[in-house]
């Protein structure tokens, strides 16, 4: 089983539709039963908290339910049990490179690594912006989950 966690601050907003997204493709490839992913947060903000019901609306657009996930903080172990640790933007990497063992630093990464063709490295948050910010969000995720869903089939599976 390869296993993906996705990251960013509070874990109501990027890293579940990171996650969603994902899984929505890992299923339509029928590889749910040799992939899982989850997400979590740097922060404990909103910990048993379900995503920002911006998310959840931008992502039903999209037939991806979010609706289901429950927001959590990283835990230690977290880097042991996950074989790609993929952060949303620049700040977080930092939060967590500097808690990560060295032996599971290969595990770490900007998530839109996946998808360097965007031209950008960061998802941004769009917790304090319009709408169309949770667009935006959906749009890099699934670009970058396409990119991940490759990867792992041409390393892994």
């Amino acid at each position: 089983m390869v296993r993906v966690l996705f990251v960013c601050m509070g874990n109501i907003c990027r890293s579940p539709t990171a996650q969603g997204m994902f899984e929505s493709l890992v299923q339509s490839e029928q590889l749910t039963d040799q992939i899982d992913s989850d997400s979590a947060g740097t922060h404990a903000y909103h910990v048993g908290e379900g995503p920002d019901p911006r998310a959840i609306s931008a992502a039903a657009n999209r037939d991806v339910d979010i609706s289901r996930q429950y927001a959590r903080k990283v835990r230690p172990s977290d880097f042991e049990q996950f074989d790609y640790v993929l952060v949303m933007d620049e700040d977080n990497y930092g939060l967590l490179d500097a808690i990560c063992p060295d032996e599971h630093k290969p595990k770490l990464e900007l998530f839109l690594n996946y998808a360097k063709y965007l031209g950008v490295s960061e998802v941004p948050d769009p917790y304090y912006g319009g709408a169309n910010g949770f667009e935006q969000v959906l749009d890099m995720v699934e670009a970058a989950s396409k990119g991940l869903l490759e990867q792992i089939k041409q390393t892994h599976l």
